[in-house]
Protein backbone atom coordinates (compact mmCIF):
# COMPACT_ATOMS: atom_id res chain seq x y z
CA UNK A 1 0.00 0.00 0.00
CA UNK A 2 1.23 3.40 -1.32
CA UNK A 3 -0.06 6.70 0.93
CA UNK A 4 0.16 9.99 -1.57
CA UNK A 5 0.84 11.40 2.29
CA UNK A 6 0.45 15.06 1.47
CA UNK A 7 -3.14 14.17 -0.53
CA UNK A 8 -4.12 12.18 2.49
CA UNK A 9 -2.61 15.04 4.99
CA UNK A 10 -4.51 17.90 3.17
CA UNK A 11 -7.95 16.04 3.44
CA UNK A 12 -6.91 15.31 7.15
CA UNK A 13 -6.46 19.04 7.77
CA UNK A 14 -9.85 20.19 5.76
CA UNK A 15 -11.97 17.22 7.25
CA UNK A 16 -10.77 17.42 11.03
CA UNK A 17 -12.00 20.53 12.94
CA UNK A 18 -9.25 23.08 13.97
CA UNK A 19 -10.71 22.92 17.74
CA UNK A 20 -8.40 19.59 17.95
CA UNK A 21 -5.21 21.12 19.49
CA UNK A 22 -2.42 19.86 21.43
CA UNK A 23 -2.44 20.97 25.22
CA UNK A 24 -0.39 24.44 23.93
CA UNK A 25 -2.95 24.73 21.76
CA UNK A 26 -1.41 24.56 18.87
CA UNK A 27 -3.74 22.39 15.48
CA UNK A 28 -2.87 18.84 15.19
CA UNK A 29 -6.26 18.22 13.19
CA UNK A 30 -4.30 16.90 9.86
CA UNK A 31 -1.84 15.02 12.31
CA UNK A 32 -4.76 12.79 14.20
CA UNK A 33 -6.61 13.08 11.43
CA UNK A 34 -4.15 11.12 9.08
CA UNK A 35 -3.27 9.03 12.08
CA UNK A 36 -7.37 7.57 12.31
CA UNK A 37 -6.77 7.38 8.10
CA UNK A 38 -3.52 4.92 8.43
CA UNK A 39 -5.30 2.98 11.03
CA UNK A 40 -9.06 2.55 9.08
CA UNK A 41 -6.96 1.66 5.89
CA UNK A 42 -4.53 -0.86 7.63
CA UNK A 43 -7.75 -2.58 9.59
CA UNK A 44 -9.80 -2.51 6.10
CA UNK A 45 -7.01 -4.02 3.49
CA UNK A 46 -4.32 -5.63 5.69
CA UNK A 47 -1.41 -4.79 3.52
CA UNK A 48 2.12 -6.48 4.13
CA UNK A 49 3.85 -3.08 3.48
CA UNK A 50 3.21 0.25 3.54
CA UNK A 51 5.19 3.38 2.55
CA UNK A 52 4.42 6.89 3.34
CA UNK A 53 5.45 8.81 0.16
CA UNK A 54 6.33 12.20 0.26
CA UNK A 55 6.95 15.39 -1.74
CA UNK A 56 10.18 16.49 -1.15
CA UNK A 57 10.08 18.35 -4.22
CA UNK A 58 6.05 19.46 -4.83
CA UNK A 59 6.99 21.44 -8.07
CA UNK A 60 10.45 19.75 -9.77
CA UNK A 61 12.70 22.28 -12.02
CA UNK A 62 12.91 19.75 -14.55
CA UNK A 63 8.90 19.80 -15.20
CA UNK A 64 8.84 23.58 -15.22
CA UNK A 65 11.29 23.71 -17.79
CA UNK A 66 9.22 22.00 -19.81
CA UNK A 67 5.86 23.26 -19.17
CA UNK A 68 6.42 26.89 -16.91
CA UNK A 69 2.81 27.21 -15.83
CA UNK A 70 3.07 23.93 -14.25
CA UNK A 71 1.51 24.77 -10.74
CA UNK A 72 2.34 28.37 -10.90
CA UNK A 73 -0.51 29.19 -9.08
CA UNK A 74 0.26 27.48 -5.92
CA UNK A 75 3.46 29.19 -5.33
CA UNK A 76 3.32 31.29 -2.47
CA UNK A 77 7.34 32.25 -2.55
CA UNK A 78 9.94 31.16 -5.03
CA UNK A 79 13.74 29.82 -4.44
CA UNK A 80 16.40 30.72 -6.65
CA UNK A 81 18.69 27.86 -4.84
CA UNK A 82 15.91 25.29 -3.73
CA UNK A 83 12.15 24.62 -3.88
CA UNK A 84 9.54 26.98 -4.75
CA UNK A 85 7.42 27.16 -1.44
CA UNK A 86 3.56 25.87 -1.59
CA UNK A 87 1.16 28.21 -0.56
CA UNK A 88 0.03 26.18 2.27
CA UNK A 89 -2.95 26.91 4.87
CA UNK A 90 -0.88 28.70 7.56
CA UNK A 91 -1.87 26.09 10.64
CA UNK A 92 -1.26 23.21 8.60
CA UNK A 93 2.92 23.86 7.58
CA UNK A 94 3.73 23.25 11.06
CA UNK A 95 1.96 20.24 11.79
CA UNK A 96 3.99 18.40 8.26
CA UNK A 97 6.63 17.84 10.54
CA UNK A 98 5.36 16.45 13.39
CA UNK A 99 3.41 13.99 11.14
CA UNK A 100 6.73 13.14 9.66
CA UNK A 101 8.30 12.86 13.59
CA UNK A 102 5.06 10.07 14.37
CA UNK A 103 5.87 8.15 11.26
CA UNK A 104 9.28 7.73 11.56
CA UNK A 105 8.78 6.85 15.47
CA UNK A 106 6.19 4.43 14.53
CA UNK A 107 8.22 2.80 12.10
CA UNK A 108 6.24 3.52 8.96
CA UNK A 109 8.26 3.83 6.08
CA UNK A 110 8.78 7.38 4.59
CA UNK A 111 9.62 7.81 1.17
CA UNK A 112 11.22 11.38 -0.35
CA UNK A 113 13.63 11.82 -2.96
CA UNK A 114 15.23 15.31 -3.66
CA UNK A 115 13.88 16.79 -7.19
CA UNK A 116 11.02 14.46 -7.30
CA UNK A 117 7.26 14.68 -6.24
CA UNK A 118 5.62 11.96 -4.45
CA UNK A 119 3.95 11.17 -7.54
CA UNK A 120 7.46 9.57 -9.01
CA UNK A 121 8.18 8.00 -5.74
CA UNK A 122 4.46 5.85 -6.09
CA UNK A 123 5.17 5.05 -9.60
CA UNK A 124 8.50 3.96 -9.49
CA UNK A 125 8.02 2.01 -6.28
CA UNK A 126 4.45 0.86 -8.20
CA UNK A 127 7.32 -0.26 -10.81
CA UNK A 128 9.34 -2.44 -9.07
CA UNK A 129 6.83 -4.27 -6.72
CA UNK A 130 6.02 -8.49 -7.49
CA UNK A 131 2.72 -7.99 -6.60
CA UNK A 132 -0.70 -5.98 -5.82
CA UNK A 133 -0.48 -2.84 -5.36
CA UNK A 134 -3.02 -0.18 -3.36
CA UNK A 135 -2.69 3.58 -3.83
CA UNK A 136 -4.21 5.65 -1.64
CA UNK A 137 -4.48 9.28 -3.22
CA UNK A 138 -6.77 11.93 -3.87
CA UNK A 139 -5.28 12.97 -6.98
CA UNK A 140 -6.61 11.48 -9.97
CA UNK A 141 -3.08 11.95 -11.65
CA UNK A 142 -1.98 8.49 -10.29
CA UNK A 143 -5.39 7.23 -12.12
CA UNK A 144 -2.46 6.26 -15.13
CA UNK A 145 -0.93 3.70 -13.04
CA UNK A 146 -4.13 1.51 -12.51
CA UNK A 147 -3.43 -1.79 -14.12
CA UNK A 148 -5.26 -4.67 -13.54
CA UNK A 149 -3.35 -7.22 -15.05
CA UNK A 150 -0.41 -6.61 -12.58
CA UNK A 151 -3.32 -5.77 -9.28
CA UNK A 152 -2.44 -2.17 -9.29
CA UNK A 153 -5.15 0.18 -8.53
CA UNK A 154 -6.13 3.38 -6.69
CA UNK A 155 -8.09 3.76 -3.84
CA UNK A 156 -9.44 7.43 -4.46
CA UNK A 157 -11.39 8.85 -0.76
CA UNK A 158 -14.79 9.88 -1.39
CA UNK A 159 -15.77 10.44 2.29
CA UNK A 160 -12.34 10.14 4.87
CA UNK A 161 -10.98 6.72 4.11
CA UNK A 162 -13.86 4.68 5.36
CA UNK A 163 -15.40 5.52 1.72
CA UNK A 164 -12.99 4.56 -1.18
CA UNK A 165 -13.75 4.47 -4.89
CA UNK A 166 -11.49 1.18 -6.20
CA UNK A 167 -10.38 2.33 -9.54
CA UNK A 168 -9.54 -0.73 -11.89
CA UNK A 169 -9.34 -0.48 -15.48
CA UNK A 170 -13.38 -1.10 -15.25
CA UNK A 171 -14.41 1.77 -13.61
CA UNK A 172 -11.77 3.85 -15.79
CA UNK A 173 -13.52 2.36 -19.18
CA UNK A 174 -16.28 3.10 -18.44
CA UNK A 175 -15.87 7.05 -16.80
CA UNK A 176 -13.13 7.75 -19.57
CA UNK A 177 -12.99 5.43 -22.36
CA UNK A 178 -9.86 4.97 -21.46
CA UNK A 179 -7.24 2.23 -19.35
CA UNK A 180 -4.49 3.44 -16.92
CA UNK A 181 -1.97 4.46 -19.61
CA UNK A 182 -4.49 6.20 -21.42
CA UNK A 183 -5.16 8.11 -18.88
CA UNK A 184 -1.77 10.34 -19.24
CA UNK A 185 -2.53 10.62 -22.65
CA UNK A 186 -6.57 12.29 -21.86
CA UNK A 187 -5.37 14.34 -19.20
CA UNK A 188 -2.47 15.61 -21.12
CA UNK A 189 -4.94 16.49 -23.96
CA UNK A 190 -7.73 17.80 -21.71
CA UNK A 191 -5.60 20.04 -19.38
CA UNK A 192 -5.54 20.25 -15.88
CA UNK A 193 -6.09 23.81 -14.56
CA UNK A 194 -5.33 22.34 -10.89
CA UNK A 195 -1.74 21.27 -11.91
CA UNK A 196 -1.13 24.77 -14.21
CA UNK A 197 -1.25 21.80 -17.77
CA UNK A 198 -3.08 24.18 -20.64
CA UNK A 199 -3.92 20.81 -22.36
CA UNK A 200 -4.69 21.49 -25.67
CA UNK A 201 -7.00 24.11 -26.55
CA UNK A 202 -11.08 22.90 -27.62
CA UNK A 203 -9.77 19.74 -27.30
CA UNK A 204 -12.37 18.44 -24.24
CA UNK A 205 -12.23 14.98 -22.20
CA UNK A 206 -14.88 13.51 -24.52
CA UNK A 207 -13.14 14.98 -27.30
CA UNK A 208 -10.20 13.22 -25.91
CA UNK A 209 -11.45 10.28 -25.10
CA UNK A 210 -13.53 9.98 -28.70
CA UNK A 211 -9.55 10.35 -30.23
CA UNK A 212 -7.69 8.08 -28.03
CA UNK A 213 -10.44 5.60 -28.66
CA UNK A 214 -10.25 6.18 -32.58
CA UNK A 215 -6.43 6.58 -33.14
CA UNK A 216 -5.02 4.45 -30.00
CA UNK A 217 -3.10 6.59 -28.14
CA UNK A 218 -0.99 9.85 -28.28
CA UNK A 219 1.08 9.14 -31.10
CA UNK A 220 -1.35 7.65 -33.21
CA UNK A 221 -3.35 11.29 -33.21
CA UNK A 222 -0.36 13.11 -34.11
CA UNK A 223 0.26 10.94 -37.06
CA UNK A 224 -3.26 11.55 -37.87
CA UNK A 225 -2.68 15.53 -37.60
CA UNK A 226 -0.19 14.63 -40.79
CA UNK A 227 -2.30 12.11 -42.47
CA UNK A 228 -5.12 13.73 -44.71
CA UNK A 229 -7.07 10.39 -44.52
CA UNK A 230 -7.42 10.65 -41.44
CA UNK A 231 -11.12 10.99 -39.40
CA UNK A 232 -9.98 14.63 -38.05
CA UNK A 233 -12.41 17.77 -38.09
CA UNK A 234 -10.61 20.45 -39.71
CA UNK A 235 -10.89 22.30 -36.70
CA UNK A 236 -8.96 18.97 -34.65
CA UNK A 237 -6.23 18.71 -37.12
CA UNK A 238 -5.70 22.49 -36.47
CA UNK A 239 -5.96 22.65 -32.93
CA UNK A 240 -3.66 19.19 -32.54
CA UNK A 241 -1.61 21.21 -35.38
CA UNK A 242 -0.89 24.44 -33.33
CA UNK A 243 -0.16 22.57 -29.77
CA UNK A 244 2.51 20.54 -31.26
CA UNK A 245 5.14 21.96 -29.00
CA UNK A 246 2.78 21.27 -26.14
CA UNK A 247 2.48 18.00 -26.96
CA UNK A 248 6.36 17.20 -27.83
CA UNK A 249 6.74 18.28 -24.09
CA UNK A 250 4.04 17.48 -22.03
CA UNK A 251 4.14 13.65 -21.85
CA UNK A 252 7.15 13.74 -19.80
CA UNK A 253 5.27 16.09 -17.46
CA UNK A 254 2.18 13.80 -16.82
CA UNK A 255 3.57 10.86 -16.78
CA UNK A 256 4.88 9.73 -13.18
CA UNK A 257 8.55 8.80 -13.52
CA UNK A 258 9.00 5.26 -12.89
CA UNK A 259 12.85 5.08 -12.44
CA UNK A 260 13.15 7.30 -9.31
CA UNK A 261 16.81 6.07 -7.27
CA UNK A 262 14.99 5.10 -4.11
CA UNK A 263 16.69 4.37 -0.88
CA UNK A 264 16.65 1.26 0.90
CA UNK A 265 13.90 1.10 2.95
CA UNK A 266 12.15 -1.61 5.36
CA UNK A 267 8.66 -1.26 3.77
CA UNK A 268 7.07 -3.55 6.36
CA UNK A 269 4.08 -2.64 8.37
CA UNK A 270 5.30 -2.26 11.58
CA UNK A 271 3.56 -4.97 14.39
CA UNK A 272 5.25 -2.15 17.11
CA UNK A 273 6.76 1.01 17.32
CA UNK A 274 10.22 1.29 16.16
CA UNK A 275 11.35 4.20 18.84
CA UNK A 276 8.60 4.01 21.71
CA UNK A 277 10.05 6.03 23.97
CA UNK A 278 9.97 8.95 21.31
CA UNK A 279 6.62 8.11 20.28
CA UNK A 280 5.43 8.79 24.11
CA UNK A 281 7.10 12.07 24.16
CA UNK A 282 5.27 12.82 20.60
CA UNK A 283 2.07 11.61 21.89
CA UNK A 284 2.57 13.80 25.20
CA UNK A 285 3.34 16.94 23.83
CA UNK A 286 0.88 16.97 21.02
CA UNK A 287 -1.97 15.51 22.80
CA UNK A 288 -2.20 12.41 20.37
CA UNK A 289 -4.60 10.23 22.29
CA UNK A 290 -7.18 7.69 20.81
CA UNK A 291 -6.11 8.75 17.49
CA UNK A 292 -2.48 7.30 18.23
CA UNK A 293 -3.63 4.17 20.87
CA UNK A 294 -5.91 3.15 17.90
CA UNK A 295 -3.11 2.54 15.56
CA UNK A 296 -0.85 0.88 17.82
CA UNK A 297 -3.41 -1.29 18.67
CA UNK A 298 -4.34 -2.06 15.02
CA UNK A 299 -0.66 -2.49 14.01
CA UNK A 300 -0.31 -4.92 16.48
CA UNK A 301 -3.43 -7.05 15.91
Amino acid sequence: MLLDTASLYFRAYFGVPDSVKAPDGTPVNAVRGLLDFIDRLVKDHRPDELVACMDADWRPAWRVGLIPSYKAHRVAEEHAAGPDEEEVPDTLSPQVPVIEAVLDALGIARVGVTGYEADDVIGTFTARAKGPVDIVTGDRDLYQLVDDARGVRVLYPLKGVGTLQVTDEAWLREKYGVNGRGYADLALLRGDPSDGLPGVPGIGEKTAAKLLAEFGDLAGIMAAVDDPKAKLTPSQRKRLDEARAYVAVAPKVVRVAADVALPEVDVTLPRAPRDPETLEALARRWGLGGSLQRLLTTLGS
